[in-house]
């Protein structure tokens, strides 16, 4: 998968593991700042959670502050939508910023034609699937896609635990995406941890949104060190680490 706009924003496929710092755990009133600490620290991607208070159960943000994190970060930002209806919405996210953008089925009356509004705009699709929403949808639109994303809770609320059954939906996952043979990333969010990453990339996950995990750690780069330190069964580092405060006008040029 490539980034619409490769001359001034890395491409996701240069990494065969993703983590991807989530900042609904972040501390908003210094949001900037949060997020360049973890681009210098080593994150992949940005992950950007909307909830809409309808769909689920909570309420965060839009498309604005999407567009102000924008200049901030060269990095791909992946907006996962937990709204309905979600067509609505698309287009904005687009402009303001969205190289990827993740929506539910059960929030589209057409999803088919939703994947399509999202190519439209130039960003890659992805679809999401709640802890008890099958895998079926994907029987007729994974050749469209450009990601599926499994959630290991049920969305609304950070710093839940892993629900365990999400091993089993990915491995189905990694079975269907592998049998297409094209480069559809497979995400997992919720409850990602330096324990539990190990058995999850082993169940074919490729990309790890991390909330709590990160944000929660004193050291971002410890935090994310420790979690590539597990995905590769070594044991976690203990480098030094001056992410936190790193200087707020460094870029991350590229993706390790």
């Amino acid at each position: 998968m490539t980034t619409r706009d490769d001359t001034s924003r890395p491409s996701p496929g240069m990494t065969a593991r993703r983590i991807a710092p989530s900042i609904l755990s972040a501390d908003f009133a210094r949001l900037g700042e949060e997020v360049r600490a973890v681009i210098a620290a080593g994150a992949d991607l940005i992950h950007f959670d909307v909830m809409d208070n309808h769909y689920v159960p909570n309420l965060t943000i839009g498309p604005l502050v999407c567009a102000a994190l924008r200049p901030h970060v060269k990095l791909p930002i992946d907006v996962h939508l937990m709204v309905k209806p979600v067509d609505r919405i698309v287009p904005d996210f687009a402009s303001a910023g969205a190289d990827i953008i993740s929506f539910h089925p059960e929030a589209s009356e057409h999803i088919d034609r939703t994947i399509a509004l999202i190519h439209e705009h130039g960003c890659k699709a992805g679809l999401v699937f709640n802890p008890a929403t099958p895998l079926a949808y994907l029987d007729h639109v994974l050749e469209r896609l450009d990601l599926v994303l499994i959630m290991a809770v049920n969305p609304g609320f950070g710093g839940q635990a892993f629900i365990p059954e999400a091993q089993n939906k990915l491995a189905a996952a990694r079975r269907r995406i592998d049998a297409t043979g094209r480069d559809i990333w497979l995400e997992v969010d919720g409850g990602v941890t330096a324990d539990n990453i190990g058995g999850i990339g082993r169940a074919g996950a490729d990309t790890f949104v991390a909330g709590s995990a990160i944000f929660g750690a004193g050291d971002y780069t410890r935090a994310i060190g420790n979690l590539r330190a597990a995905l590769a069964d070594k044991e976690p580092s203990a480098r030094d680490s001056d992410a936190v405060t790193c200087d707020p006008g460094a870029r991350h040029e590229g993706l390790r």
